[in-house]
C-alpha cells in the first residue's frame, strides 16, 4: 500500500550508481532508498548539537561575571572614570 511519494533529484554519476548497486544485488531503487533513509535516520537519532557536547566546557575559564556581555559598556565607563579622575 502506497501511502506518501517522495521525489528525489539525483545527480546523473548518483544514479548511475544506483543503478549498478541496484542490478548486482537485484534489488529496487525504492527498497535501497528506503533501507538507506532508515540507516540514515537510526544514525542520527541520537546525534546531540555541537552546544550538547561542549556544553561542560564552556566558561569553565570564565570572569564570573555572568552579564559581562551585557554591562561591558557600564563597566568600561566606570573603569575610564577611575583611571581619569582627578
Amino acid at each position: 500500500m502506497l501511502k506518501n511519494m517522495l521525489t528525489v533529484r539525483l545527480t546523473s554519476s548518483e544514479e548511475q550508481e544506483l543503478n549498478r548497486y541496484c542490478q548486482k544485488e537485484g534489488l529496487p531503487k525504492s527498497q535501497v532508498v528506503k533501507e538507506a533513509l532508515a540507516l540514515y535516520l537510526k544514525k542520527n537519532q541520537n546525534a546531540i548539537s555541537p552546544y550538547e557536547a561542549g556544553e561542560d566546557l564552556f566558561g569553565i575559564e570564565g570572569s564570573g561575571i555572568k552579564d559581562k556581555s551585557i554591562t561591558y559598556k557600564k563597566r568600561l565607563k566606570q573603569i575610564l572614570n577611575e583611571k581619569h579622575a582627578y
